[in-house]
């Protein structure tokens, strides 16, 4: 299968792609960057920079490539930069994938599209509601998530009225090694490997340690992509998350338990969000059932690789 990855030198892009080459397809990417995500495949994969906010562009990319599959990763992922800019991340979320599906239409383009929308979709969900399925209502409650609701919206619109043959994938948290330290497992991480090294005081600064989430590795979620595009229905949406809550305390105790060092833990108000689910977790059953996905990485086995990664990355910066 030809594959096109949208934001492929992105944490999930890397990985995606690493999924996809191993499952013997030939892969091409577009970014609007260089990244990190793709260095591990620099020699495999050269990717296009793209701008894809520019229809024209867009339009020369699909002609060019001729994918079987599109993989649209691409975008603004993260919730506090949503709330300090919502147009900014509206825009970026939602404009390329509407060129894209455009592209699609005026090309008749047969490729299937998977949309990677989030569990921010749901946004407040109650607790009678859990575990979250795909019909339950959605109520995002940051400008992330109505982002995200728009897109995978517009999907299920294209499909209905132009038969593009897409597929909704809503993406719980997923955790890995190359993560940005903007997010709370890789955050973590980065700070224990920054104190193990000394080259900051023992303090790790948190956010809400209350809060309960779905975390499945991303490489378990990037299979679960591949399966879909190879097995799922056209139109329909999917959850994909491990079926199963942690709270970001027992995160924080499984990586402390793998460090010698004694450090103070102390609130940060700046990574406190305005707007908190306390907890949400997937009904992934619709997802078992279709593709025969199952989790294949432990949540404590992720972390320490999360964690030996951060080490590797403030070593190789120590020794230059």
């Amino acid at each position: 299968m030809r594959a096109l990855i949208t934001g492929i030198t992105g944490f999930a892009g890397g990985h995606l792609a690493q999924t996809l080459l191993d499952r013997g397809d030939e892969v091409l990417g577009m970014a609007r960057d260089a990244g990190q995500g793709l260095t591990h495949l620099s020699r495999e994969i050269k990717p296009v920079i793209v701008d894809l906010r520019d229809p024209l562009a867009v339009d020369t990319l699909l002609r060019e490539t001729q994918p079987d599959a599109i993989y649209h990763l691409a975008g603004q992922a993260f919730v506090p930069l949503a709330w300090a800019d919502p147009w900014m991340t509206l825009e970026n979320n939602i404009r390329p994938q509407l060129n894209i599906l455009e592209a699609m239409v005026r090309q008749k383009s047969g490729a299937r599209l998977l949309i990677v929308a989030s569990n921010e979709v749901y946004g407040r969900v109650r607790a009678d509601e859990l575990p979250v399925k795909e019909d339950t209502p959605l109520r995002p409650n940051n400008p992330y998530g109505v982002s995200k609701v728009a897109q995978d919206i517009l999907g299920l619109q294209y499909f209905l009225s132009h038969g593009v043959d897409v597929i909704r994938v809503r993406a719980f948290n997923h955790i890995g090694p190359r993560q940005s330290p903007v997010f709370v497992a890789a955050s973590f991480a980065k700070q224990l490997a920054e104190i193990e090294a000394g080259l900051v005081e023992p303090v790790l600064r948190v956010g809400n340690l209350e809060a309960k989430r779905d975390f499945t590795d991303v490489r378990d979620v990037m299979r679960a992509y591949a399966l879909l595009v190879q097995y799922a229905d056209p139109g329909e949406a999917y959850n994909i998350g491990a079926g199963e809550a942690h709270s970001i305390q027992s995160l924080l105790d499984i990586l402390l338990s793998y460090t010698n060092v004694k450090v103070k833990v102390e609130p940060d108000p700046t990574r406190m969000r305005p707007s908190d689910v306390p907890v949400i977790y997937a009904d992934n059953s619709k997802l078992r059932t279709k593709t025969g996905w199952t989790p294949t990485c432990k949540f404590e086995d992720s972390l320490r690789q999360v964690l030996d990664y951060w080490r590797e990355e403030v070593k190789s910066r120590v020794t230059g």
